[in-house]
């Protein structure tokens, strides 16, 4: 039989000009006495385990009630001191009346995504006028670049391959390419998915290709042949200037750059000089964040002849949206279902599998990436 104590109230002590040792000590007892209680809690609910009977209405009859309120204080404040915040697992901003496998609505207008200029791609008509410093760096080509008449090539290069550390021509207009690590991550992905094997002869096309260093990549890695597009004719040019200064015009590959919006090319790219019945083996997708509408993107990648089965696309798209992606869209054409979804700073890279049939290896449904 336990018994129990009366409520213990301490006399709250009188203050003193500079007699404050025994306002702290008046504390420590009272919080002494806590612990004391929460501590004598806790042996009662384990006594009343033992006893087989039931913990919380044998507490809440027997203890005082300023006893429960005092052994709860206690045990909320020792908890959530303890405690680690919790995990925020679902990224998705929830629009009313959205149900579940159709697009968000941030998807279906332009994106508000912010980003500082780089130095090795910002064009002289961007930077602030009678200053200097890193606030406005000026980059030059060196040797063999600088004589070949590159714009800005020391940090724009290709990683690996064939063409490893080759530096690329950047146009003067204003574009963000995909950082080095991005691209090295996602092609050691495309390399494990057995893409570039030398029994497949990868056909890449390249959307908003800039200077067309995600296309001379793959192009280093392994692919046959790269189909680049974009709207500038400046990219166009470097893309063009590139391909020659990687030694990919000759007869082991096979190029093309068309000069188009990426939209018409996906919808009728027959219209803008692609072949009828040409399909890839990848898609890779790096718009600029801000002037683009994603599900636009969605639907003419879904719904465009250019993809088949067992295509690989990839998107970039701004952390702004992470976790808005759907992991499984049901286009015109093709089923696009989701194998990965991986945040790179404030870069995300979704990659999709189109109508898989199982003979890519790796590359098998991953929802809980696309939460």
């Amino acid at each position: 039989m336990i018994i129990w104590a009366s409520t213990i109230d301490l006399p709250k002590p009188q203050t003193f000009p500079g007699k404050r040792s025994s306002v702290d000590l008046y504390n420590l007892l009272q919080m002494r006495i806590l612990w004391a209680r929460s501590s004598l809690y806790n042996l009662t609910i384990l006594a009343c385990f033992l006893a087989g009977a039931s913990p919380v209405e044998s507490f809440h009859r027997s203890v005082p009630l300023g006893w429960q309120d005092s052994a709860r204080q206690c045990s909320l404040s020792s908890s959530s001191l303890s405690a680690k915040p919790a995990k925020k697992k679902d990224r998705r901003r929830i629009v009313p009346g959205e149900s579940q496998g159709t697009i968000p609505a941030n998807l279906k207008r332009q994106v508000e995504a912010k980003r500082p200029p780089l130095g090795h791609v910002v064009p002289e008509f961007t930077r602030s006028k009678e200053s200097g410093g890193s606030a406005n760096p000026k980059l030059r080509p060196q040797g063999k670049a600088r004589e070949a008449g590159l714009n800005n090539p020391s940090m724009l290069k290709i990683f690996g391959g064939t063409a490893r550390g080759r530096r690329l021509d950047s146009p003067s207009v204003y574009l963000r390419p995909m950082m080095g690590k991005v691209r090295e991550a996602v092609y050691s992905t495309l390399i494990s998915f057995g893409l570039y094997d030398q029994t497949v002869a990868v056909r890449h096309l390249d959307l908003f290709s800039g200077s067309g260093s995600v296309g001379l990549e793959s192009l280093s890695r392994g692919a046959r042949h790269c189909t680049f597009c974009d709207l500038s004719p400046d990219c166009c040019g470097a893309i063009s200037r590139n391909i020659k200064w990687c030694q990919f015009d000759g007869e082991d590959y096979t190029t093309q750059v068309v000069c188009a919006d990426v939209l018409q090319l996906l919808r009728d790219p027959v219209s803008v000089g692609i072949p009828k019945g040409e399909t890839f083996n990848i898609v890779t997708i790096c718009p600029p964040y801000e002037e683009v509408v994603y599900a636009d993107l969605l639907e003419a990648t879904a719904g465009s002849p250019l993809v088949t089965d067992d295509t690989i696309v990839l998107m970039e798209y701004p952390v702004e949206l992470w976790g808005d992606l759907p992991h499984v869209y049901n286009g015109d054409q093709v089923t696009m279902v989701g194998i990965r979804n991986r945040k790179y700073g404030r870069t995300v890279i979704a990659m999709y599998i189109c109508n898989p049939t199982g003979k890519i290896e790796n590359a098998e449904s991953r929802p809980e990436e696309f939460i």
